[in-house]
């Protein structure tokens, strides 16, 4: 019998494996109904699944509209700026406006589906470096297994909208991955991104609380700064610079949704000089203000 070299692991084979870890964060899951859906142009760092129970939703990306089809969902990359619409109830061409209310059991379901749209969303992170693919909306259609998965959560979203137990979130990062995993293999290529690249990236995201310089990013691989940007930008597709601004608001969006941190001591704990700087730069990235972020008015 052939032992091997780590035997603590329990694995009898010397054979090595390489697995690609994959770090699933949820930031949020719901199911509503919407009687107005006028949002535009939306830029956030983090992934969604957008499902609709009736049809009557619109997304756009640049002139690519999408018909949502009860029997697809829709995932969307982080950062992809795109817009949407109930076109039963449509009012404003701009901006970011959304009325409705989270579904419950004392909702007769069937009377909102005639006249407001139901409608299943979450958001989530996968981490380095698989939120920083390209933007796109991305058609995948409904499995029995995924529709299994959506029937559960949508039924215990109804009773159930803030403790989650083990077993919901078991089957909500089962449906998330089998969702994604269903995405093309041309989105993942950033995983196979310059080593060199990939060694900054994960420096800034262990290091996103202070203030990255090009130089001092260059020496971690031993490169001149003006080469190793043009390789981060012929790698990644966005210039270094505003990688980091991109890397820095989507972990203030973090920090927004599980604290109650202000934006002020945000600003500052990200290392912007002032709020004025981090609320320019927050609206650049993302296109509304960290105030409206922050309050939560969007989906």
């Amino acid at each position: 019998m052939k032992f091997v070299n780590k035997i603590e692991l329990g694995d009898p084979s010397t054979k090595k494996q390489n697995f690609i870890n994959v770090k699933l964060k949820m930031l949020c899951c719901r199911y509503w109904y919407l009687d107005l859906w006028d949002c535009h142009d939306m830029v956030f760092p983090f992934w969604r699944i957008y499902w609709n129970k009736n049809e009557g939703g619109e997304l756009t990306l640049q002139d690519d509209v999408y018909k949502m089809d009860p029997n697809f969902l829709y995932i969307i990359s982080p950062f992809t700026s795109f817009s949407t619409r109930f076109l039963k109830h449509h009012k404003y061409d701009s901006g970011i406006h959304v009325s409705g209310k989270n579904l419950t059991e004392r909702h007769n379901e069937a009377y909102y589906e005639n006249k407001s749209l139901i409608h299943f969303f979450t958001h989530f992170n996968l981490g380095t470096p698989f939120d920083n693919v390209f933007p796109g909306i991305f058609k995948i259609e409904l499995t029995d297994h995924l529709k299994e998965r959506l029937i559960y959560l949508t039924e215990r979203l109804k009773i159930e909208n803030h403790d989650f137990k083990l077993t919901f979130n078991l089957k909500l990062q089962s449906f998330v991955r089998e969702a994604i995993s269903n995405i093309g293999a041309e989105l993942w290529k950033t995983i196979n991104i310059d080593e060199r690249v990939l060694t900054v990236h994960r420096y800034i995201e262990a290091n996103i609380n202070e203030k990255l310089s090009n130089s001092e990013l260059a020496s971690i691989v031993n490169m001149a700064p003006n080469s190793f940007a043009r390789l981060f930008k012929e790698e990644m597709s966005i210039t270094l610079h505003n990688f980091i601004q991109n890397r820095k608001i989507a972990k203030a969006c973090e920090i927004f949704e599980y604290t109650n941190d202000t934006i002020e001591s945000i600003s500052f704990k990200l290392g912007f000089s002032d709020r004025y700087h981090f609320s320019r730069v927050f609206k650049s990235v993302i296109g509304i203000s960290p105030a409206l972020y922050k309050s939560g008015r969007y989906t």
